[in-house]
């Protein structure tokens, strides 16, 4: 079987415990090497550090587990390993986390993104003008529509995406996009213009994302082709898969369609694990 046909089509990916690595094994990649992101090329690592797995009202697992200077510990020791690529959202309720973040690093040094739920013009002014706030920032480098679940959401996101858009003119907003929760969301993303990065869940076991790696990876291919950037999420399955680690970041590091992606780690031993196991997992036969 071809590697590209592997990737391709998907088949075996359900059997994670013979998990065919030969197919998979490729070029060193390290978590901390620099790439580009999207049309506005915005350079970044490889992996970001997440600061919401399993976030939702206003809280999550690290904001819980650490507290903010905990968080601010954990972007800060990130940082001092080349990860410089911080992602954040108004639902985990992190960005206080990340401000404790930039008071131990330079802003210019990171490329912060965070997220919103905002659908009119109203409510884009009043939650750019609370993130930077709240993050300690004049600016924003990659804000994204937060969740798209229906294949219908740039009508009902209309005002919010023609704010962004000023934002972006202004300099407040570097890049723009959605992160995307089910395949007809996804579809409307790789064929809508605005959209210049995707956040879209991918991993090889199909755990808690739109559709089975089958079905994703050809819509992820689309957006690449109309030269969109796309953050890969969910590699461990929302954590599921962490037994499985090895083999969900060699899956990742094998797509072409992605260009980085975030995972959360909890603590600076499992973020310092992530470290060791990427270049591993990619060159792993």
């Amino acid at each position: 079987m071809q590697r590209r046909a592997f990737l391709t089509t998907g088949a075996g990916l359900a059997g994670l415990n013979a998990f065919p690595c030969h197919l998979l094994a490729g070029a060193r990649k390290e978590a901390s090497d620099i790439v580009t992101l999207g049309p506005r090329k915005i350079r970044l690592s490889r992996l970001a550090q997440g600061t919401g797995t399993n976030g939702g009202g206003g809280s999550s697992n690290q904001t819980k587990k650490l507290g903010l200077g905990g968080v601010g510990d954990l972007l800060k020791a990130g940082h001092d390993n080349g990860l410089t690529f911080w992602d954040s959202a108004d639902q985990y309720g992190t960005h206080a986390h990340v401000k404790e973040g930039l008071r131990r690093v330079p802003r210019d040094k990171v490329v912060i993104m965070s997220k919103t739920h905002a659908s009119t013009e109203a409510e884009m002014k009043a939650d750019i003008d609370r993130f930077r706030r709240e993050i300690g920032t004049d600016y924003i480098d990659i804000l994204l529509l937060h969740c798209m679940m229906d294949g219908t959401w740039p009508e009902r996101k209309k005002g919010a995406m023609e704010y962004i858009s000023q934002l972006q003119e202004k300099g407040v907003v570097r890049t723009k996009g959605v992160s995307c929760h089910t395949l007809a969301a996804l579809k409307t993303a790789a064929r809508t213009p605005w959209v210049e990065v995707d956040l879209a869940r991918l991993n090889p076991a199909g755990v808690a994302m739109d559709g089975p790696p089958a079905q994703v990876i050809p819509v992820l291919q689309e957006m690449k082709a109309a030269g969109k950037g796309i953050i890969g999420m969910k590699i461990l399955g929302a954590g599921k898969l962490r037994d499985k680690a090895d083999e969900c970041l060699q899956f990742a590091l094998a797509q072409d369609v992605l260009d980085c992606f975030t995972i959360g780690a909890e603590s600076i031993a499992e973020m310092s694990d992530l470290l060791r196991k990427i270049p591993a997992a990619s060159t792993r036969g």
